[in-house]
């Protein structure tokens, strides 16, 4: 963030490039080359390959995947005017419980001037809606919100120089004028201050359908004569199938075995023959599994692998007082409700897929790779789905149940296990973070220099005003497979600056709160959540009140264009060497807010999520080997973990709404850091939080 603005500038990342897929190829027949490029001339040109770049989860501009169809789509590919009136809005986003149902819908009737029980939202169909790119990076409300609007208001405007703004808005009339077949341009959109339906709490559209078990999920879908599939794993990451007897498996009753290079699979009446069929194979499998290192050295193997080294403090030497520290945070699984499932049905060559994914065009696009067809001939519809949380970008389960359903000749459904999600999804980035500063005399940041090895450069940059003050980001070359995950790498450079921050705060001889806003202007809107956050929580009176075995904290950040700072009280169990978080109070700026009610929900949800990361969740392995893929052994929070919970937001009619879904994530566990510290006069420099490792 440029430090004399009150509204940040960030890179988007490329989340195409970012994912390290599977890259699935099953084979390139005559029939398939032909059918994929059509008549003409073949010119061949050989790339260089992207695989450094998918690991590296570092920024790029652009990526159609994420921006999705860049040019302007007619409005008749975004509105659907019914001959009676009714109107269907179109939109490639997904819903995942993030709330992009209601706030498009909302958005649309704003802009329609009707009420949203008049508005149907279709959305995630590749052949039916435009492609407004992945739903990821809190980027659904300040970029796809405002086409839809521009199309809706658009849609209005003509209707208005039809019937005049006297009479009722009856859109049957332009249902056949042609006249929804341009491009909408430069249309008036209402202004915060005039909103009737955007800036209230509407609820989801089928929220009852959800909790009467009406929706159908993507593990629910079933077609006509429809199979069940499964999958062979290895034994351990980078193990290689060396040899497999498939005739157990392929003598029983109605059972398909598929096996196409590495692939091997089966398809079955039932899911419980696939499951036993899946077993045989297991049984007869022989794999070799290189050795690879262990979770319990995974910083140190991450710092040795840095490619070309890691960066020196290029302002070493500078200021009275000297700090330097490491931090760490530890690869975590996504953990959805809903494992990932997929049915596929071919009909000739046509390809149908009904998948939970965040990224329908992109998975299109990876159908279309994978088995080397036109990518007109590959739908994919993506039903309402049981989370997400970054964890759902790529194919994979796509292209395995399309594969099975190839050789079956029938729809295959295929339904990851909870322990296959824990295993073969990618995780969260591991991150070491080394961050070195500087005092001057008048205990203010002389320099600060911030480096962040593996996991991206997501709210890496300071957003306080230090006068020489550098950030990078280096690659390294990680044990895991990893990817996208709510707040991405966020939430490991806002740990390690914030705890870095109420350090040097202590170095200074002064109070964390009063530290930040010395390095913040009073128009920075993170002054501004501060101020807002440490109000409601009853800071100056909690850190001066010094209570056995309790200590309070705080932090502030900012990430995809909104800011938040939080609020933690914890209390220490000095016979147990445990802690419990008792309360949480965060504050919260996304512009001016479009839905209250879901806003509210997403920073209360995201704080619930930190916690898991901030208490107890870290993968753990050894030589390949995921050694805690279930609920059980992970530990994600319960509800016995949850605080009390309070949220403040803050509206800004003044400035474009950012999105949500990510940034309220990013303080919780600095604050529980320092509010440790304040309790013990320990720090924690390591996520999870875990008292057995202080000094």
């Amino acid at each position: 963030m440029s430090p004399d603005s009150t509204t940040p500038t960030f890179e988007e990342i490329d989340y195409e490039t970012l994912l390290e897929r599977v890259d699935y190829d099953f084979g390139f027949s005559r029939r398939s080359f032909v059918q994929a490029l059509g008549a003409g001339i073949l010119v061949t040109i050989v790339a260089p390959s992207l695989h450094a770049q998918e690991r590296g989860g570092g920024n790029r501009r652009g990526g159609g995947g994420f921006r999705g169809n860049q040019k302007p789509v007619p409005i008749d590919a975004r509105l659907h005017i019914a001959n009676g009136g009714t109107i269907t809005v179109m939109t490639g986003k997904v819903e995942c419980g993030q709330g992009a149902r209601a706030e498009i819908t909302q958005a649309a009737a704003e802009e329609l001037g009707i009420s949203v029980d008049r508005v149907q939202l279709l959305m995630a169909d590749t052949d039916l809606c435009p492609d407004d790119g992945i739903t990821a990076g809190s980027r659904t409300t300040p970029g796809t919100i405002p086409p839809v609007r521009q199309a809706c208001a658009a849609a209005r405007a003509m209707l208005v120089k039809v019937v005049g703004d006297t009479q009722p808005l009856d859109y049957s009339q332009l249902a056949k004028s042609g006249s929804l077949k341009q491009t909408p341009e430069n249309a008036t959109l209402a202004p915060p201050s005039d909103w009737k339906v955007l800036g209230t709490p509407v609820k989801r559209p089928n929220r009852r359908d959800v909790v009467t078990g009406a929706l159908q999920y993507p593990s629910d879908i079933i077609r006509p004569g429809m199979l069940y599939g499964k999958v062979l794993r290895p034994i351990a990451y980078g193990a290689t199938l060396e040899d497999i007897d498939v005739g157990p498996a392929k003598a029983m009753d109605g059972v398909i075995v598929v096996r196409d290079g590495n692939f091997v699979g089966i398809v079955a009446p039932t899911s419980y023959q696939a499951k036993q069929a899946i077993a045989a194979l297991e049984k007869t499998a022989q794999w070799h599994a290189p050795p690879g290192p262990s979770s319990t050295t995974l910083f140190a193997y991450l710092r040795d692998h840095a490619k070309g080294g890691i960066p020196k403090d290029p302002f070493e030497g500078t200021g009275e007082k000297q700090f330097k520290a490491n931090y760490n945070t530890a690869y975590i699984q996504h953990a959805p409700l809903e494992p990932r499932a997929a049915v596929a049905e071919w009909n000739g060559e046509k390809l149908t897929v009904w998948h939970g994914t965040q990224n329908p065009f992109g998975v299109k696009r990876e159908l279309a790779g994978a088995f080397h067809i036109n990518n007109d001939n590959v739908r994919v519809i993506a039903p309402d789905f049981g989370g997400g949380f970054g964890g759902k970008h790529t194919a994979e389960c796509a292209i395995e149940a399309a594969r099975l359903a190839k050789s079956a000749g029938k729809a295959v459904s295929l339904r990851w296990t909870r322990e296959e999600e824990f295993t073969w999804a990618y995780f969260r980035p591991a991150a070491a973070i080394d961050i070195q500063a500087s005092l001057d005399p008048t205990g203010k940041i002389a320099s600060w220099h911030h480096v962040n090895i593996n996991s991206g450069r997501s709210s890496i940059e300071s957003p306080y005003r230090i006068e020489q003050s550098k950030a990078d980001y280096v690659d390294s070359d990680p044990p895991l497979r990893h990817g996208s995950y709510r707040a991405l790498a966020a939430t490991a450079n806002s740990f390690a600056r914030e705890v870095a921050m109420d350090e040097l705060a202590v170095l200074a001889g002064k109070d964390p709160l009063e530290f930040r806003l010395s390095h913040l202007a009073p128009e920075d809107r993170l002054h501004a959540a501060l101020e807002e956050a440490t109000k409601k929580f009853g800071w100056k009176d909690r850190i001066a009140k010094k209570e056995p075995n309790v200590g309070v904290g705080l932090a502030a950040s900012t990430d995809k264009g909104s800011f938040v700072a939080a609020c933690a009280e914890v209390e220490i169990d000095p016979a147990k060497n445990t802690y419990r978080v008792r309360r949480v109070v965060q504050a919260f700026d996304a512009g001016a807010i479009t839905n209250p009610e879901n806003l509210k929900s997403q920073n209360q949800g995201g704080i619930v999520m930190a916690l898991g990361g901030a208490l107890r969740e870290a993968m753990r392995f050894d030589n390949g080997e995921i050694q805690n893929a279930s609920f059980w052994k992970y530990a994600p929070p319960r509800f016995a973990d949850l605080p009390e919970i309070e949220v403040h937001l803050i509206d800004r009619k003044d400035i474009p709404s950012a999105g949500a879904g990510e940034t309220p994530l990013i303080c919780t566990a600095p604050a529980i850091a320092n509010a440790i510290f304040n309790a013990t006069g320990k720090r924690l420099r390591e996520m999870p939080l875990r008292l057995s490792e202080l000094a």
